[in-house]
Formats: C-alpha cells, structure tokens, sequence
C-alpha cells in the first residue's frame, strides 16, 4: 500500500538527545563527565509533547543517532538507554519511531559485539521503509567513517544498499531520501575531511551512488548545529541536537514536507514547535491534495 503517492504528507527529524552529553561538555571531561542528564530529559520530553501536539500528525518521527552519550562499556550507558525510552514511549502511538545508529550508540570504531547490542536495544542498523510512494534509507554512518573492525559488516551493508537502490528503480518511487548520523559534509562536498564529516573518498564514492540513484536528500545530525548544501541535485540537510547545542543554534527539531515535486524542511527551536506548531506555509503544502 506505501508504494503509491497519495499526496503530500510531513515527518519529524530529530537528533542527539545524547543523554549525559551537556554535563560532561560543561566540566570538559566527554569521557566520564555524563553522570548526570537531568536536563536532556526535560528536552527530550518537551520534544514529544511538541510532537503530540501536531495537527495534522507527522508521519513518522526520526531520531538521527547519537541516542545517548555513554559509549559502548561506559558507567552510565544502561541507566541512559533507560531514561530515554522511558521519554520515548510517550510519544503517540499513532507515530512510529525510526533511530538511525550514531557514533556514541555503537563506538566511533564499533566492532560486531557493539552493533549487535544497539540491534538488540533499538533495532537493525540499517533497514529501508516505504512511505506513501517515498523511499526511505537509513544506513550505519560508523561503517563508512571507521569499518576496521568489522570490515565484513561494512560490505554487508554496501551490497544490501545497491540491491536496495536496484529497488527503488524498479518500483519508480517518488523521492529517495536517505538518514544516516555523519554528514556526507556540512558546507561543500570538496570540503576537508574531520571529526564531523566522512572521509573525501569515502563521500565522493557514496555521492557518485547517489546521485545516479537520483535520491535528492540526505538527513542527518552529529554536528550539534544546523548546516548543510547541495551538490548536483542532493542536498545535505545537517540538524542540529534535541540535546547539547555546540554552536549558536537553539534546542530543536525539523520539520520535513514532502510534496510531488520537492523536500521543503524547517528547523524550529522546540518553543517554537512547542508554541506555535508548524507555520502556515508548510501546512498549505500539505493541504494541496494531487
């Protein structure tokens, strides 16, 4: 049934709750300084009653990595993954959650013991959905930024994408939109590589796939403040967190609208959403029935 376009419809992205990040960034110890995340729950739920409060309701609600701050192994890891689906579960029934895995989730090198437990915790590591004639990818970042200790698993993926893409022709889908944790890059794709983006060959190799997938946007988080561009017909949309800000941006989520033609997004403060709701703009998009 989600093969077919039916008309315009709206998700939610959001990204890096990362409980215990906003603690340990504030006595400069990321390492051992998340004993305490009082405060990302309070974002975190305010983001939900924001999401609950939606009319018309989003389709889905996307959370794009980085669920928690605890790496693999950490003191605080358990009790985090806890208190954040505790938030999670009262979001509304009638929208599904989708999490994408970050860094902090699996390991910035993450190993096939670290996959699996995110797997077991919040499901696969990458999987792909339909939504009213839309294509939706959601792959494991880690695998392209540090594959040296599961170099298997990163194949695995890279087969599984290709026969995904073969699909999305055949099935001649609306749009392709993609949602992974690193930005492929967060200003120009000719950028240097760092902490915050995926290596030059590594991006130039998934670009060139996605562009001759025709997939027209890529969704994702990790840089704790709003960036993006567009290359070629792909834009690269980067969110900033629900969580800890790191730039100048406000606590947040985005709002993504998909008509017949395009992808028009917000980022709004979680006040603004909390308040206000989606703006009208938006809104007469969704309302424009084909």
């Amino acid at each position: 049934d989600e093969y077919q376009w039916k008309g315009p419809f709206y998700f939610i992205q959001g990204a890096d709750p990362q409980f215990g990040l906003m603690k340990a960034w504030a006595v400069g110890d990321t390492n051992n300084g998340d004993d305490e995340w009082g405060e990302e729950i309070k974002l975190a739920e305010q983001a939900v009653q924001a999401i609950n409060k939606l009319n018309p309701k989003p389709r889905f609600f996307v959370l794009c990595g980085d669920l928690i701050h605890g790496m693999p192994g950490t003191q605080w890891r358990k009790d985090q993954e806890r208190d954040l689906k505790t938030v999670l579960k009262n979001t509304d029934q009638d929208i599904p959650l989708v999490f994408v895995s970050g860094n902090h989730d699996i390991g910035n090198t993450p190993t096939k013991e670290t996959i699996d437990n995110y797997c077991k915790n919040w499901g696969d590591d990458y999987f792909s959905f339909w939504v009213g004639g839309v294509f939706f990818l959601v792959l494991n970042s880690q695998l392209y930024f540090d594959s040296s200790k599961c170099p298997d698993l990163k194949q695995a993926q890279d087969v599984w994408l290709n026969e995904q893409l073969a699909v999305a022709e055949k099935h001649k889908c609306k749009h392709i939109i993609v949602f992974q944790h690193i930005p492929l890059f967060l200003r120009k794709p000719d950028e240097d590589h760092d902490y915050f983006n995926l290596e030059k060959s590594v991006r130039r190799e998934i670009m060139e796939k996605f562009h001759k997938a025709g997939i027209k946007a890529v969704f994702s988080g990790h840089y704790h403040r709003n960036a993006g561009g567009s290359c070629r017909g792909l834009e690269m949309v980067v969110s900033s967190a629900i969580g800890c800000q790191l730039g100048e941006d406000t606590h947040g989520l985005r709002v993504v609208v998909v008509t017949d033609e395009k992808i028009v997004h917000r980022y709004y403060s979680l006040n603004e959403l909390s308040s206000q709701g989606i703006e009208k703009e938006l809104l007469d998009m969704l309302a424009k029935q084909n």
